[in-house]
């Protein structure tokens, strides 16, 4: 004999999978199918997640793909794996990059410049997350989101912007998340030391869209474009520092269920930022399920620029450079 709660749960979950399928579909992907052959490209954070996917299709594509990572190890296991699943012979470099380092950047970029007389596609990917209340720093003092998600990345790529401006066309593709409309920049207290009350996660990603904007403001005309794109919400590590019991997680497995992106259905936004032919004299926008996104945020030029500029001086004033 059938229980009889099983005709109520078989239905449920056959709803529950239908509205998954409805989601998906809204989602996008990437589906061109451009080449990239002898394009030098860069994805930060690529040993796992969206840049581990991002690094695959764009190794799939015939570029020659430098991952940048943290652990060089973990960066060789994902790149056996790439080349395991591809079963290609694509040149795919591991290389050692800390954004939480300004030294670490520094030396990434000159090891890039002294290697590569051209960079075509810059991928920000990487980035952390952490607990609200949790007070973590850099290695160089700053606030631990502001300073890997905004400050890190904001430096290595003007340290390779001669090098991507060499290539006839370039791009630069900043992954950040509709979470920016949640951010606030305190621009006299980046670093988080007097406000109490903020969203610190959200607020990189606020930087990060500033720095989308002011940068293709800066590079117009040049042949680089940039663009940010947001994942979604993506089954990934980046969340790995949040301790949840295990009624929380059980709480939450129908929410995932309906809303949470596979790592590689995460990556085709940026993905197709990074590819898609028709972005080609498009720079500054924000994109999410493959087309452009309408912030709720009203950006200010002004605001943009003293970004810029605060950015440059927190990082002056520790490298001296």
């Amino acid at each position: 004999m059938v229980p009889s709660f099983v005709y109520y749960v078989i239905p449920t979950v056959l709803v529950l999978i239908g509205i998954r399928k409805c989601r998906e579909r809204k989602w996008g992907a990437c589906n061109n199918k451009v080449k990239l052959s002898r394009k030098v490209v860069i994805v930060t954070g690529a040993s796992s997640g969206i840049g581990f996917e991002i690094a695959k299709d764009l190794a799939m594509r015939e570029a020659q793909v430098i991952m940048a990572c943290r652990n060089l190890d973990e960066a060789a296991k994902a790149i056996c794996k790439i080349k395991r699943e591809l079963n290609c012979s694509s040149v795919i470099v591991p290389m050692e990059l800390d954004l939480a380092s300004i030294r670490s950047v520094t030396n990434f970029a000159d090891e890039i410049k002294s290697t590569y007389s051209e960079v075509h596609l810059l991928i920000n990917n990487a980035g952390v997350a952490y607990p609200d209340g949790v007070k973590q720093r850099t290695k160089d003092g700053f606030e631990i989101h502001i300073g890997t998600n905004h400050l890190g990345h904001f430096l290595l790529t003007n340290l390779l912007l001669e090098t991507l401006l060499k290539a006839e066309s370039s791009r630069v593709v900043i992954v950040t998340s509709t979470l920016h409309e949640r951010g606030k920049l305190h621009l006299d207290d980046l670093n988080l030391e007097k406000v109490a009350k903020t969203d610190p996660y959200a607020n990189s990603k606020l930087a990060n869209v500033y720095f989308c904007k002011e940068l293709a403001r800066r590079t117009q005309n040049t042949g680089l474009t940039v663009y940010a794109a947001c994942p979604g919400w993506v089954y990934t590590n980046l969340f790995r520092h949040f301790k949840r019991k295990w009624y929380q997680n059980l709480l939450i497995l129908p929410i995932a269920f309906l809303f949470m992106r596979s790592s590689k259905q995460g990556a085709q936004t940026p993905i197709y930022c990074a590819t898609e032919p028709s972005l080609g004299k498009e720079s500054g926008g924000i994109y999410k399920d493959c087309k452009k996104y309408v912030s709720k945020m009203i950006f200010d030029t002004n605001l943009s620029e003293r970004l810029w500029e605060i950015s440059k001086k927190m990082i002056y004033e520790i490298d001296g450079n």
